[in-house]
């Protein structure tokens, strides 16, 4: 497995961390009762949706409290994942701003948020990573312990997806949010390949463990889909800045 130091990542996004000779989180808290947060996985944010309700364009680059929706998000993750890269197809130009990789599709006709794992998957098998974990471009309030969590899930590998609870106990489902295995990528392509393209089946077809979160005044995976939506998230924002 490569050392991280040594991939070719801008240096703010690079923690100094080793995943050959580091521990995973729950070897790392074992003893402590507490999972502790490494960066030692690598990390892939979905871009690439088509915004419909937004008008059209990358909503991540929408203003949200005077920066694009997304650098809120790269700021959560960044602290919790060794390398992050963005899944978006266009020019990628457009996010040059964040320094990152933009990982096109490899599958033609945009074949939804299981193309962008799969980039993802390839990409972090090529740096020698066992596993990913993705998340969305436009969820600005996501957990600032989605990885830990998530690994905690996942001590033997397999998937591992979150999902919320509500204030009346309803649980809500987020399946751009995972741990996925990069051993799962050729079987993920061939399923692609024939037009299976739904993540909740691949999820239930290797039996997902789900890792819920509640909501501390606002559901951590609140996502921007509408005018009124992102009106709501500036106003959130808000409140916590004067908190």
């Amino acid at each position: 497995m490569a050392n991280i130091n040594r991939l070719k990542f801008p240096t703010k996004y690079v923690k100094n961390v080793d995943p050959v000779n580091f521990p995973s989180p729950l070897e790392a808290g074992k003893g402590t009762g507490h999972v502790v947060s490494m960066a030692v996985f690598p990390a892939i944010i979905l871009a690439g949706g088509r915004s419909s309700r937004m008008g059209g364009g990358d909503k991540g680059l929408l203003p949200l409290r005077g920066r694009p929706m997304i650098a809120h998000v790269i700021d959560r993750l960044t602290p919790q994942c060794a390398a992050l890269a963005l899944s978006a197809n266009g020019d990628a130009q457009r996010f040059a701003e964040f320094g990152l990789p933009v990982l096109p599709d490899s599958l033609p006709d945009r074949p939804g948020p299981l193309a962008g794992i799969l980039v993802g998957l390839d990409w972090a098998a090529a740096q020698g990573h066992a596993a990913i974990v993705s998340a969305a471009a436009d969820t600005p309030f996501l957990p600032r312990d989605l990885v830990a969590r998530l690994a905690a899930a996942t001590p033997s590998g397999g998937i591992a997806l979150a999902t919320s609870t509500d204030g009346s106990g309803q649980i809500h489902e987020h399946p751009t949010f995972g741990m996925w295995p990069t051993a799962l990528r050729d079987e993920l392509r061939a399923r692609l390949l024939r037009g299976e393209r739904r993540v909740r089946d691949l999820a239930r077809a290797h039996q997902a463990r789900h890792v819920s979160w509640h909501g501390d005044g606002v559901d951590p995976f609140f996502n921007i889909n509408t005018p009124q939506d992102l009106m709501l998230a500036q106003r959130l924002m808000a409140e916590r800045d004067m908190s």
